[in-house]
């Protein structure tokens, strides 16, 4: 009788604490360095808009006017602080542009959790309380080795690795797992000619498309592409248009948007990673709740490298469609 008494005293407890909440909504916002026009982020505002409706909070999503642009995204959380949030929710693609915001944050009791891109140091770089993204070296090296099965037998090996926002931290350190696994590759194969090629690439389709297709036009026996990002699907569409057959250029990079798929399904593009953003946009907002209503300590999630080939396509396809993947 005791223990059930117990368990009911609790589940009052809970009941009331969760009604308090209700009657005074979380004020959550997220902060990142991305514009309203790229299609990866409105995958992870979907996870986002659908964990507030859950917990009934007020929440607001701040784009950049510029993509990746650092000094906007500063300027928008300096902004949306004085307002005093519950919460702030943020991607952290420079290791000090926001340290002391952040810092100045926590002081104040907003809890803070960083989303997509974390400080290359983690906690120990940054005050924020935990990180739900991708680990990013693994997640390169994960793609290039995944690529490495379509290589050709035979002959030299002439890779370029597109830096889609040179310094930026989720950029340089996919970047820097695609070099690792491919530096391992070359002292494996010591009688292969393997070259590897650095490509600052930006963040604009039509600029990337411009570049990189410029360099392949220049450097015709060009084995691979990787990209940072989800713009290698531009570099496809210039492929295309120049009647270059599917696998001639082996490509691949990151996030699991509707023209990526239709460029894989095409054949132009051969792997690609999946890091879950709609898991970016909800989990936050979740751990944040309970940090806020019932102290629980936020804790880093590994939203994953999951690898997509092109026989994993139809069933991406729809969700990609609906904005979850």
């Amino acid at each position: 009788m005791k223990r059930l008494a117990a368990i009911a005293a609790l589940g009052a407890a809970l009941t009331a604490t969760t009604a308090m909440a209700q009657d005074e909504p979380m004020d959550i916002v997220f902060t990142h360095h991305s514009s309203a026009s790229n299609p990866f982020w409105q995958a992870v505002k979907k996870g986002f808009d659908d964990a507030c409706e859950k917990i009934g909070a007020d929440c607001q999503m701040i784009f950049t006017q510029t993509e990746g642009a650092i000094d906007q995204q500063a300027a928008n959380m300096i902004t949306a602080l004085a307002a005093g949030p519950d919460a702030l929710i943020t991607s952290i693609v420079d290791n000090t542009a926001f340290d002391q915001v952040i810092e100045q944050a926590v002081d104040q009791g907003v809890v803070v959790i960083a989303a997509n891109v974390d400080d290359t140091e983690g906690a120990q770089g940054n005050a924020r309380a935990a990180f739900v993204g991708q680990g990013f070296v693994p997640a390169g090296y994960a793609l290039a080795r995944k690529m490495s099965e379509f290589f050709p037998e035979e002959g030299p090996i002439n890779a370029v690795v597109g830096i889609s926002a040179p310094g930026q931290n989720w950029s340089e350190q996919r970047g820097q797992g695609v070099v690792n696994f491919l530096e391992e590759y070359k002292e494996q194969n010591p009688d292969r000619e393997v070259e590897i090629t650095r490509l600052d690439t930006g963040t604009d389709g039509a600029v990337v498309a411009e570049r990189v297709g410029s360099y392949l036009n220049a450097n015709p026996d060009t084995t691979a592409y990787f990209d940072t990002g989800l713009w290698h699907a531009y570099v496809a569409q210039v492929l295309a248009d120049r009647g270059v057959e599917p696998g001639e250029v082996l490509m691949g990079g990151f996030d699991i948007v509707s023209e990526v798929l239709n460029q894989m399904e095409a054949g132009y593009i051969q792997v690609q990673v999946d890091q879950q953003p709609y898991m970016q946009g909800f989990i936050p907002v979740m751990q944040a709740y309970l940090a806020h209503n019932f102290d629980l300590a936020p804790a880093d999630v590994d939203t994953g490298q999951g690898l997509v080939l092109q026989e994993d396509v139809p069933a991406l396809k729809e969700l990609a469609a609906e904005g979850l993947r």
